[in-house]
């Protein structure tokens, strides 16, 4: 994929989450199974960096929990984090304003140092277009993560879904053709408030697995959950060699 193409897939998504970032966030009131499954197994002192952090459920559920850690929220939606930093939060919790593709090519770009236990990536992966990008934050996630920290992410199997996979549309209109991007790259159509268009990357298992290589983290477990057929996400946690 060229670099024109990825710029103008990333800011296909840019405009989605800045134009309907309010709607958008109507719809994540509440956390999705595999990422309740995934909570259960926590501590409550975990320094926890939250990539694609929304409107900011994750962070309500673990304080609801008692967590105690240290919470980073990065987003570059505007309307996403306002809606993130209405609550206030007993323990050390902040939001920030970031573009996880500006952090894919240099983790100059996170305005926070490295160490954290854990990092996660829920929904996110998939809008990140390119072989290539999505290396470049994995490796940038590496790098932040302390020995033996853990790389949590979710990407939506949205293909599993009739009805989701109705909502797929032809490239033509979206200034992207067809032949300029990858194999399994898609673009979805959203109808709440007006209508929008999102760029959606389909991961498998195996690339998946080269990503975790190419990026020399150890892929410890995977698991699918959500939707109604209980596959509509597939759960990854890799972790970082000590």
């Amino acid at each position: 994929m060229n670099g024109a193409t990825l710029e103008r897939l990333i800011s296909l998504n840019r405009r989605f989450y800045t134009d309907h970032g309010h709607d958008f966030s109507e719809t994540r009131r509440r956390l999705q199974p595999g990422v309740l499954r995934l909570l259960d197994r926590f501590h409550g002192d975990e320094s926890i960096l939250d990539l694609g952090c929304g409107n900011g459920e994750l962070a309500r559920t673990l304080a609801r929990r008692g967590h105690r850690g240290r919470y980073l929220g990065l987003d570059f939606s505007l309307p996403l984090l306002s809606e993130a930093r209405r609550q206030e939060f007993s323990s050390p919790v902040q939001f920030v304003r970031a573009d996880l593709a500006e952090l894919s090519m240099s983790n100059d770009a996170l305005p926070v140092a490295g160490g954290w236990a854990v990092v996660t990536a829920f929904a996110v992966l998939h809008h990140m277009p390119g072989f290539d990008l999505r290396v470049a934050l994995i490796r940038n996630v590496y790098d932040l993560l302390q020995k033996g920290g853990l790389f949590i992410h979710s990407n939506w199997q949205f293909l599993s879904s009739p009805r989701l996979k109705a909502r797929v549309q032809p490239w033509e209109g979206s200034g992207v053709a067809s032949d300029e991007v990858d194999s399994n790259d898609y673009l979805l159509d959203w109808k709440l408030g007006r209508r929008g268009l999102r760029y959606i990357h389909y991961f498998d298992e195996e690339e998946l697995a080269d990503m975790a290589h190419a990026a020399r983290f150890e892929v410890i477990e995977t698991f699918y959950s959500d939707g109604e057929n209980k596959r509509l996400s597939v759960y990854q946690v890799w972790r970082k060699p000590i």
